[in-house]
């Protein structure tokens, strides 16, 4: 099932760029604030809209498909730095390899977020376990050290250093 943003990405993946449309009208097509709109556009995940002959923001639909495109990344979770490296091309010109090489970089982060995520899961069902056992005793739980490399150093004087 495709997700609200994927189904707007697939129905505008024709780009016409005679549209032109208010920052009001590509904030309800894309789902995006205005002030988010010009957030990316000031901070330069946008190229500058252009002004009306009123003065107003006037975008085309290229700016929707960059819209779209900073929302699927957001969702996976990219930082807005690593977008600006990617907006610094553009779309004709962008490094494929670029891309594919900040996938690899998130999954790896995402995988290693897993591993913490499991061992934290770990260890609150072990301390669940554990404060459930003390408890049942009527004794409250005494905590120990980790492991040696989680234990604290004693703070030498400044006589003994």
């Amino acid at each position: 099932m495709l997700r609200r943003a994927d189904a707007k990405l697939q129905a505008y993946l024709n780009v016409n760029p005679e549209q032109r449309v208010k920052i009001g009208e590509l904030s309800a097509r894309s789902g995006v604030a205005p002030s988010a709109i010009r957030f990316y556009e000031s901070s330069g995940l946008l190229p500058p809209a252009e002004r009306g002959a009123n003065g107003y923001r006037v975008y085309d639909d290229s700016t929707l498909q960059c819209l779209l495109a900073i929302q699927l990344a957001q969702r996976l979770g990219f930082s807005l730095e690593t977008l600006r490296k990617l907006a610094a091309h553009s779309a004709a010109e962008l490094p494929h390899e670029m891309v594919m090489q900040s996938l690899r970089e998130r999954l790896a982060e995402i995988e290693t977020m897993q591993q913490q995520l499991a061992r934290q899961h770990e260890e609150t069902q072990a301390l669940m376990r554990q404060l459930e056992a003390e408890w049942r005793e009527g004794r409250c739980l005494s905590l120990e050290p980790a492991t040696a490399v989680h234990r604290r150093r004693p703070r030498q004087s400044a006589r003994s250093a």
